[in-house]
């Protein structure tokens, strides 16, 4: 599996992880449960992380351009914003 593979991988699992922190929100505030929100939101903020790494691996190997890259990081921000950037940016970088 090549480094556009893998992250390609984190970018949908990132936008899934948005889903589950979500539904884990409306847990957490309406039902009082805590421990789901806890354990969604760790595996949330991993995937945040390691898209952010991966995207620093392409900005800093000069495979992405700045404006790439800041499009990409604000799509992090954005509720499901890693599958559009996914399927715009970098599946045709393939």
């Amino acid at each position: 599996m090549t480094r556009l593979q893998q992250f390609q991988k984190i970018a949908i699992a990132e936008g899934f992880s948005w889903i589950g922190l979500i539904i884990t929100m409306v847990l957490k505030y309406q039902f009082e449960m805590i421990w789901p929100n806890k354990i969604v939101g760790w595996i949330h903020g991993i995937l945040f992380i390691a898209f952010c790494i991966y995207l620093a691996i392409f900005f800093f190997s000069k495979q992405f351009s700045f404006g790439k890259a800041l499009i990409l990081f604000i799509a992090a921000f954005v509720p499901f914003g890693t599958f559009w950037a996914e399927k715009k940016y970098l599946r045709s970088q393939g």
